[in-house]
């Protein structure tokens, strides 16, 4: 793969935005080069000074705990930060594609539209996996991109590793494959694979297992020279002081994140085991994530309401590719999940 003919001819060419933090090394005492407030901050907290802008701390204990280098790994606001400047690094607006599988995440396509992107389309089967035709179609696609959801939003289960492997091996672009959910999966991320696929680009996040939603920090994993151009493109400071210490600060309680990744799992495998007995489900989709996607009899929009008027909140997915009749359902805590189980019980089917 030659990358630089991925690359839009005017992002290659650009200077990037250098900012105070970037200008110099080593440690100062007195810092009268970024116009902040020397005062310090209002409230408890000394928030007055940018924060690094490359993430140097976080990455280093990222790296250790997912076994790459730093310079594989970016940081953003969210995952949706990396997939914005993915389209915008790859796609000449009104002039390139990406290529996504419905059912699948929405903000692929939404990044794709805001930049003027076109977006090609190739569904997955009723099962929610890539048939020989669609593989067939992917590789003899130009798009610049591809994305993988895997564990996939909103069904759940992973891809077979063998279609992946036969997209990265002929794909002509970029492969991302998003594992936002691959802490809930038995199978290795796709970054142990990162030497061998120079296109591969893998999507992860510190919201689902780690349970840091509200910190919005997601991380793209790739080749040096591709983490190169995402850095040259990102805003100087995308990721607060405030996330970088709470991150860390999370990243060290380990102990913590392994019990809630277990009770998740526990709680998943109980609504595995006690849903299809209710007569109001059809059917319960393989999961490898921290939902399930349902599908329900005879309405499924009628039972969002009904659930929706018991104050339980749950994503109604019957508009989307293959998942007609279908809810999708997060795994909550146990006594959530009961308060789901009785308000499922109680419809009148």
């Amino acid at each position: 793969m030659n990358l630089d003919n991925l690359i839009r001819p005017n992002v290659r060419a650009m200077q990037p935005y250098s900012s105070a933090r970037d200008e110099f090394q080593g440690d100062a005492r007195v810092m009268l080069d970024a116009n902040e407030n020397s005062q310090g901050s209002v409230g408890p907290a000394a928030y007055n000074r940018y924060p690094d802008p490359l993430q140097r701390l976080v990455k280093t204990e990222v790296a250790a705990l997912k076994h790459v280098r730093p310079e594989q790994i970016f940081l953003g606001n969210g995952s949706d930060e990396a997939i914005d400047l993915l389209v915008r690094l790859t796609c000449v607006p009104g002039q390139d594609s990406i290529l996504v599988l419905p059912p699948t995440y929405g903000m692929y396509e939404v990044a794709a539209n805001l930049n003027d992107v076109r977006v090609e389309r190739v569904p997955l089967t009723s099962d929610f996996q890539l048939s020989e035709d669609a593989i067939a179609k992917v590789l003899a696609s130009s798009a610049k991109l591809v994305f993988l959801c895997s564990p996939n939003n909103p069904t759940g289960n992973l891809l077979h590793q063998t279609a992946v492997e036969r997209i990265l091996q002929g794909f002509s672009g970029l492969v991302v494959v998003d594992e936002a959910y691959v802490d809930f999966a038995a199978a290795p991320s796709w970054t142990t694979r990162l030497a061998e696929f120079e296109n591969l680009v893998v999507l992860q996040t510190l919201s689902k297992a780690w349970g840091l939603a509200g910190l919005r920090l997601g991380m793209a994993f790739a080749s040096p020279a591709v983490i190169g151009y995402l850095n040259k493109i990102k805003p100087p400071y995308n990721v607060s002081e405030a996330t970088q210490q709470h991150v860390l600060a999370g990243l060290a309680d380990v102990g913590r994140y392994e019990t809630m990744r277990q009770q998740l799992l526990e709680g998943r495998r109980a609504l595995e085991s006690t849903l299809p007995s209710l007569p109001v489900v059809e059917h319960v989709f393989p999961s490898d994530a921290n939902f399930l996607l349902v599908r329900f009899r005879p309405d499924a929009t009628a039972m969002y309401q009904h659930l929706l008027a018991r104050g339980i909140v749950v994503r109604n997915r019957t508009t989307q590719p293959g998942c007609a009749g279908c809810l999708r359902l997060t795994v909550g805590t146990k006594a959530e999940n009961q308060q789901l189980l009785a308000a499922l019980q109680q419809y009148p089917y």
